[in-house]
């Protein structure tokens, strides 16, 4: 049987250590998993929430309540239907014009320069994403 908690433990572990430089202070609710970050060499400052509406109120989380009402608004304003096993392509899509918000006018050539050196790609590579969830 696998062990959730341990799970995520690593998930968090693993990627601090691939996008976080050792030395940074990490802030977090008070979910468990995210002591991990200290595995990576950084500190780790915990925030009760507590959940309810005064948590998203809270000044260190402004941000991130921010990018996640972002994502959910451009999700459910773009797509009729959210089907979960589509859902990393969906946020990529969003990564990929959030990272250009600045650029507008470059998007879609950069679009069309990237497509069209794109190789074709098996099917079985194509849906991939779909094992998702």
């Amino acid at each position: 049987m696998c062990d959730l908690g341990a799970l995520r433990l690593r998930e968090i572990s693993s990627w601090t250590k691939c996008h976080i430089v050792p030395g940074s202070t990490v802030i977090s609710d008070s979910l468990a998993c995210f002591s991990a970050v200290k595995e990576a060499g950084c500190s780790h400052i915990a925030i009760t929430t507590g959940g309810g509406p005064d948590s998203v109120t809270r000044q260190e989380f402004a941000w991130v309540n921010t990018m996640v009402g972002n994502v959910k608004n451009a999700l459910v304003g773009t797509y009729h239907a959210i089907n979960h096993k589509h859902l990393p392509r969906y946020l990529a899509e969003f990564c990929y014009r959030f990272n250009r918000r600045f650029q507008l006018e470059d998007m879609l050539p950069r679009f069309c320069y990237i497509a069209a050196r794109t190789p074709p790609m098996p099917l079985r590579l194509l849906t991939m994403a779909e094992n998702y969830g």
